[in-house]
């Protein structure tokens, strides 16, 4: 793709990288055969190339408009469009790039930045998230149905084991990953301990900074950032073996710290020798595969649906080790159609555009269910909570099943 970038942008960091990303696109459309968006609207501007050529102008100097911003923040940030390009665009970057000069040329409504702020906080800030959580817990059975199935009840988070290894892992707690199903991270320190590594958590760490992120607040995105890295380094000095991600979303966030902190000359090389230390659980438990085998005694024989989140496919290009593990336990997976399209949660997307959001999860429903599975499982904490809210089969972590298999061992 031939590119003009005005002046305002050429020779700026964000303008190069724009710039660079530009001229690898070839127009094929390739993407618009797996972008969610456009199987929904069938509106090229809601398309993966309609986008490009969206910021290709801004970047050259066209003035941005609330139509343009409406197409951009319909994008999922999926990233289907990444691992489908025959020419390697890499989309995501561009769309951050493209995402925040439009969002300062075109502003938001008040009402827009306060949902979007209250958003940021609300979700972002674990002690007020789970303090919310459980009032709406209290009185759930006082609701009406439709608001009874986004509030999940309360579960029992489980034992978390006394770390007794030589072997450390850590792990990123999460925002609301705690609140909501606080037993994902202790079933996978369970599932660490049982193999001999023990999984702790570093009380200084929060918000991976996503959420920030994806909503446009890059300043605050990179604080949680550089928050992190401060809590998380002095543990990797003393021989942690790396940093856990229960929650694929979190996962591509904190892997991507090295790309995002790169021209700050006081984190980057902290940033970058954090995000290569990241690994999702999925990563960990396969290169201890045996191990895992060996304990899993009894078959499980249940059947189960697998929804890879986009965050993992996608965004960490992670494929297969979750259905090897789970195929290993004993649980038969039943075939699922379109397996790379979007859920539609992807984080606060489900908030932010609800008309979308609730179309995708109808039809990615209906694909899970198609094989009459007794549970759903999944890898994020967004994809589980978003798809439960429209079905009545149990929808988990995937780390839950494999430790009760373990247990029962």
């Amino acid at each position: 793709m031939q590119t003009n970038i005005a002046d305002s942008f050429r020779n700026t960091p964000e303008g190069e990288v724009a710039e660079r990303i530009l001229r690898n696109c070839v127009h094929c459309g390739f993407c618009l055969a797996t972008c969610p968006t456009y199987q929904i609207l069938g509106n090229e501007l809601d398309s993966p190339r309609g986008r490009i050529y969206l910021m290709k102008q801004v970047l050259e100097g066209a003035t941005p408009t609330a139509k343009t911003q409406l197409h951009l923040d319909r994008c999922l940030t999926c990233r289907n469009c990444e691992t489908t390009c025959p020419s390697g665009v890499e989309y995501g970057k561009l769309l951050d790039i493209g995402r925040h000069i439009v969002e300062e040329a075109v502003g938001r409504s008040a009402t827009e930045s306060a949902t979007r702020a209250a958003l940021k906080t609300g979700l972002g800030t674990p002690l007020l998230f789970t303090s919310a959580l459980k009032l709406g817990q209290s009185v759930r059975g006082l609701m009406p149905g439709f608001l009874k199935s986004r509030i999940p009840a309360a579960e029992a988070a489980g034992t978390w084991p006394a770390a007794r290894h030589a072997r450390r892992m850590l792990v990123l707690q999460g925002c609301v990953q705690p609140g909501l199903k606080p037993n994902i991270n202790t079933a996978t320190a369970r599932v660490l301990d049982r193999i001999g590594i023990s999984l702790i958590a570093a009380d200084e760490a929060g918000c991976c900074g996503a959420l920030a992120h994806h909503l446009n607040d890059t300043d605050d995105g990179l604080a949680s950032a550089r928050r992190n890295i401060d809590a998380w380094l002095p543990h990797l000095d003393a021989g942690t073996e790396a940093i856990v991600m229960t929650a694929s979303g979190c996962g591509v966030m904190v892997k991507d710290y090295g790309w995002l902190l790169r021209a700050d000359p006081v984190y980057a090389e902290k940033a970058a020798r954090v995000s290569a230390a990241t690994r999702d659980i999925s990563e960990i438990l396969i290169a201890e595969r045996d191990a895992i085998k060996a304990l899993a005694a009894r078959p499980a024989a249940k059947r189960i649906a697998y929804h890879p989140p986009c965050t993992l496919q996608h965004g960490q290009k992670l494929t297969g080790g979750v259905e090897t593990l789970l195929a290993d336990a004993g649980f038969e997976l039943t075939p699922v159609a379109e397996k790379h399209l979007c859920c539609g949660s992807a984080g606060t997307y489900s908030i932010l555009q609800p008309d979308i959001a609730d179309q995708l999860k109808v039809r990615k429903l209906g694909n899970l269910q198609a094989g009459q599975p007794e549970l759903i499982v999944t890898a994020n904490i967004g994809c589980l909570t978003h798809l439960q809210s429209g079905t009545q089969t149990p929808v988990r972590h995937w780390v839950e099943l494999l430790d009760e298999v373990l247990a029962a061992s």
